[in-house]
């Protein structure tokens, strides 16, 4: 999940893109409204956290601009206001949920993931390829039926290959839907966790999913050619 912050306060800004990072996903930041219009209109989000009072154009001002623009993407709106009348003009602005400070990661967190399964809510709840599985909503890997741990990047990084299984993804197309918008290009952490994948989700099996298209990237794939694949 890629989630846009619209936050210009730092400590909350901070605090919550850390918690989201923590729990595997890309968060990219914008700290005034224009910045906001920039991001969502550039990029391909899951999720549009806004802050209500932000500098250059306030979250209301955003939210109008994106659904009139055309932007669909799920906004939960982040303010102090918790007036009735505040929540209504938030909801009817184009919100899709209203969540008011102070709050709890735990509930914005769960908020999000009930936003983006809404979104999804005509597809799936478990991936698979071959004998490869995975369980969306509680988040469990398993291979041949033997359960694999992989760490919150590994799970996000899996499910992007997982998602668009029998396509070669290029480090660019990973990047930008796996890493937030600093991301430099010029690592090598995206070989780096791919090996770690193959490491856990191939390296014990004798048929190989993850496989690498020389000079292009990545594909997850049943192989054609047999137990060593392509």
């Amino acid at each position: 999940m890629r989630i846009l912050l619209v936050e210009d306060e730092r400590k909350v800004a901070s605090f919550v893109k850390k918690g989201f990072e923590e729990e595997g996903y890309a968060v990219d930041l914008a700290v005034d409204g224009e910045k906001a219009i920039f991001l969502a209109e550039t990029n391909d989000y899951d999720v549009i956290i806004l802050d209500w009072m932000i500098p250059r154009r306030d979250g209301l001002g955003v939210l109008k601009h994106l659904r009139g623009s055309g932007v669909a993407t799920p906004v939960i709106l982040l303010t102090a206001k918790d007036a009735v009348s505040d929540k209504v003009q938030g909801l009817n602005s184009g919100a899709d949920d209203y969540l008011t400070k102070p709050f709890e990661f735990a509930e914005l967190l769960a908020r999000v993931r009930a936003l983006f399964r809404r979104g999804k809510s005509d597809q799936p709840t478990t991936l698979e390829v071959g004998d490869l599985r995975m369980d969306l909503l509680t988040r469990k890997v398993l291979r041949a039926g033997a359960s694999i741990d992989l760490t919150a990047k590994e799970y996000s990084l899996l499910e992007y290959f997982m998602r668009n299984a029998g396509k070669v993804l290029t480090r660019t197309m990973i990047a930008e839907h796996v890493w937030d918008v600093h991301f430099d290009s010029d690592t090598n952490v995206i070989d780096v966790y791919v090996n770690y994948l193959r490491n856990k989700i191939d390296k014990p099996f004798e048929l190989k999913l993850l496989q690498t298209v020389r000079g292009v990237g990545y594909v997850l794939k049943v192989p054609e050619t047999g137990p060593d694949g392509v």
